[in-house]
């Protein structure tokens, strides 16, 4: 009775995408007291003009409209391709203003058209006539062709390493996922080849050359010429590098290599900030589970290795070991041991490693997903299954390294005397049958087991020996630093090379052709403090030669060591760091090859190169 007195207010029109028609809330009072609000309300027959440009608009422009029309579909598809050229090139004026699409469809539709029920009823008639009526045209989408945007310079995967990942682009400065993002399964996490991902795409590739070079000093940034024709110049170069090579060397390694040959250029790899360029020049790594779970997002590979890489390692192993492991292995009776082994799952072709594994009384045969990991437990394992090979051979050592005694109280700085026993048979059976290349079948195995079983005993006299006269220049050694403590910057700096040259497990992790030159490195420290008090600037005077070389390579190593790289030539480096330390400190000493500041410095340049 008393409607007339109630005041009604509708408000926010909107799609409603499950009902398929134009809702709005309303609330109503009756002099001045709410009486209920925001009930949802039809409000098509209310405002059928608004109700149809909200239709049009919001349904079948933005495509909150649930429909199996086939233009529907098609346009959809249409409008997703040119975004998608939008985002791989960058540009975001290639797809026409919404504008332009709701007037396509304003121009088509009756007036008074605003539900999803009506339009389709329309429609089938419509398109009785014209199928193709709704359809849009690419050329009606687009403000301009996106001119090489190909799936060629843009493709939608990556293959490397035999495995095959997704890639996406995004667009949107500042968002995570700006640039290019590949998703890569957590079982391939650490297969992943970083040095291949630095290349990003085609497409990509020249501009971020470009700004690499922009990145490096004036100095050597104006030889490179105009850096755009530069970097046209070095795709075009590099499109014919075999896919191989790509995962074999970084993108500043081949930037480097190309400087060199063909402008006669040296640029030292380091010289680049890749750490300036914007973050859709450097790939973006998405980490999913086996249901596509995303796990971790980042643009550090080591980072995410760092994090998940252990997990990683499990989930392979838990589909590897149950169709290629094998157990308790205390003899050579598996057949040839092959270098990498593919393992079928589902669809999928996983790559693993072999290895020989170490567990005390026997040995392991697993298989690995990352390379430097299973050479590194294989050489512990074989020598393992060398030792139980040899039993009574490796029993009788145990009892009879000469000198054992002695040199356990000498070794208390780096460890106990079962620690020292282990270093030294370990170096022992390494020289005895651990020679390159390792052996791969049985027969190979028993036949270094023959040639190794008569040198044993001799090889652990010769290592005994030198390990002794090790440890008894160290203890020489540290009676001296003790009085040292009035020169405190050359007293820091033998001791950072002691601790450098004499880790805990230095009798085994020191190759042997270096193992044997430790009693004179640490001859020539001796003489460096004998020297030092008759002339202290003398000492100063070399440090400030010698001490840039040294931090140069200190820094070299660290960054390897945290992309998990490993250099022979910087290895190769580190010791000759160390003759170098003889020639200048303790001239007496005869050092293996002739070296001095100016050979390293010119070497260091080489390296670069």
């Amino acid at each position: 009775m008393g409607a007339h007195l109630v005041r009604r207010h509708q408000y926010e029109p909107h799609w409603e995408k499950k009902l398929a028609h134009v809702a709005a809330f309303e609330r109503a009072t009756l002099y001045g007291i709410l009486l209920y609000g925001n009930r949802r309300i039809h409000y098509g027959p209310m405002d059928p003009k608004e109700s149809r440009r909200i239709f049009i608009r919001q349904a079948l422009v933005e495509g909150e409209f649930e429909t199996r029309a086939p233009f529907f579909q098609h346009n959809r598809k249409l409008i997703d391709d040119i975004e998608t050229l939008e985002h791989k090139s960058r540009r975001p004026d290639v797809l026409v203003d919404e504008e332009l699409i709701y007037a396509f469809y304003d121009s088509l539709i009756p007036e008074g058209m605003h539900n999803g029920a009506a339009f389709e009823h329309w429609r089938r008639e419509a398109e009785a006539a014209n199928p193709k009526l709704l359809y849009l045209k690419r050329e009606d989408l687009m403000r301009h062709e996106a001119a090489g945007i190909t799936t060629t310079l843009f493709p939608h995967q990556l293959e490397t390493g035999g495995r095959v990942y997704a890639l996406e682009y995004l667009h949107d400065p500042g968002n995570a996922r700006d640039g290019l993002t590949l998703t890569v399964p957590l079982i391939a996490l650490n297969q992943l080849s970083a040095k291949r991902c630095d290349w990003l795409v085609p497409g990509l590739l020249k501009e971020k050359v470009a700004l690499l070079a922009k990145t490096l000093p004036q100095k050597l940034r104006h030889k490179l010429g105009p850096l755009p024709e530069f970097a046209e110049e070095f795709v075009a170069a590099a499109a014919a590098m075999e896919t191989q090579r790509r995962e074999e060397v970084s993108l500043v390694e081949a930037i480097t290599r190309y400087a060199r040959e063909e402008l006669n250029l040296v640029v030292p790899p380091d010289a680049f900030r890749p750490e300036l360029l914007s973050a859709h020049l450097s790939m973006n790594f998405l980490v999913a589970d086996e249901h596509g779970r995303q796990l971790a997002m980042g643009r550090s590979l080591p980072q995410l290795r760092a994090e998940l890489g252990e997990q990683a390692g499990e989930q392979f192993s838990a589909i590897a070991q149950p169709k290629a492991a094998l157990s308790g292995i205390t003899t050579w009776n598996f057949g040839e041991l092959q270098e990498i082994m593919e393992i079928r799952q589902g669809s999928q072709t996983l790559i693993g490693y072999p290895a020989l594994v170490d567990r005390g009384e026997s040995v392991d045969l697993e298989v690995l997903d990352a390379p430097q990991k299973a050479r590194e437990l294989h050489r512990d394992g074989l020598r393992r299954l060398f030792m139980l090979q040899l039993k009574e051979q490796t029993k009788y050592l145990e009892k009879n390294l000469p000198g054992l005694r002695d040199m356990a109280m000498q070794f208390l700085p780096f460890g106990d005397a079962v620690s020292l026993k282990d270093q030294l048979l370990r170096v022992t059976f390494d020289r005895a049958c651990m020679a390159e290349p390792l052996p791969a079948t049985p027969a190979e195995f028993l036949k270094r087991c023959e040639e190794g079983k008569t040198r044993l005993s001799l090889l652990a006299q010769e290592i005994c020996r030198l390990a002794g006269g090790i440890l008894i220049e160290y203890q020489g050694l540290q009676k001296k630093l003790q009085g040292m403590k009035n020169f405190p910057q050359a007293q820091r700096e033998i001791e950072e090379q002691i601790a450098r040259l004499l880790p805990k497990n230095f009798i085994a992790a020191s190759a042997w052709e270096r193992l044997q030159h430790f009693p004179r490195y640490l001859k020539a420290v001796a003489l460096r403090l004998d020297k030092l008090r008759a002339d202290p600037a003398r000492d100063a005077r070399w440090s400030a030669e010698f001490n840039p070389l040294w931090q140069t390579w200190l820094r070299e190593d660290l960054k390897q060591k945290k992309q998990g790289v490993s250099d022979p030539q910087l290895e190769q480096y580190r010791w000759l760091l160390e003759e170098l330390r003889v020639s200048l400190y303790a001239q007496e000493l005869r050092t293996p090859v002739p070296v001095s500041v100016k050979r390293l410095q010119k070497m260091w340049q080489a390296m670069q190169r």
